[in-house]
């Protein structure tokens, strides 16, 4: 459902991609993997319209999308999970869900009562601020806002950046349990041993190129592929 042709980012003079292919089919976890500062959220930017590119193409169902408003590209079934949540402090729980509800053609897979299924924290605070709620409740909350677009492809920024152990397996069962539903999912993550247990396929960018892609039996085949780079 999601192709990337070629795609040239740059912020001012300073490039940043160069000719980054990748796709994602319906119902299929990708990852973009790769060190700090290699080009992963730039490519995240570009893909939803947030960032210009030079050159190439974001192609939707097959239509071509690049460079259309983040508005636009979100109305054509993807939904974001930024680096750093985003949330919307002073609204609650409950209407930073609802503040981007929205219902395709046919029944919403995703609504209030199945995001607080999915994570019951959410229901327990959902009269509280944004600002009131710890990281891994934030990240619950960015997961479950993007749900709500009832995306069909939902796409993650530092999936689990900063948060402890413990809510980290959270995120990553649950993530689990969107993948089950049928969701497709692009996933940014440092934690590739955990990425491994669900992702179907694997892209590694250095320096804003495309160095390998594969399966996940092959990354772990490969642990060249982790040393070289992705270690810090």
């Amino acid at each position: 459902m999601l192709k990337l042709e070629a795609i040239e980012s740059a912020y001012g003079q300073s490039r940043i991609l160069f000719g980054i292919d990748l796709d994602v089919a319906a119902g299929e976890v990708v990852t973009l993997l790769g060190r700090n500062g290699m080009g992963k959220t730039t490519t995240i930017k570009s893909i939803f319209g947030l960032l210009k590119p030079l050159g190439g193409r974001v192609v939707i169902d097959g239509e071509d999308m690049t460079g259309r408003s983040p508005h636009a590209i979100a109305q054509r079934g993807l939904g974001l999970v930024p680096e750093g949540r985003q949330i919307f402090p002073t609204l609650s729980v409950e209407e930073n869900l609802v503040a981007t509800r929205r219902t395709r053609t046919g029944a919403a897979r995703w609504t209030l009562e199945s995001v607080y299924r999915l994570f019951p924290r959410l229901k327990e605070r959902r009269r509280n601020m944004g600002n009131q709620l710890s990281g891994g409740e934030q990240q619950m909350l960015a997961i479950g806002r993007a749900l709500m677009t009832n995306p069909r492809l939902v796409v993650l920024d530092e999936a689990t950046e900063g948060l402890a152990p413990l809510i980290r397996e959270e995120i990553w069962a649950c993530l689990r349990a969107i993948k089950d539903e049928g969701e497709a999912i692009l996933v940014i993550d440092k934690n590739v041993d955990a990425l491994a247990r669900f992702a179907d396929r694997h892209v590694v960018i250095e320096k804003g190129r495309v160095v390998w892609t594969g399966t996940t039996p092959e990354l772990l085949a490969t642990p060249e592929i982790k040393d070289r780079f992705l270690h810090v």
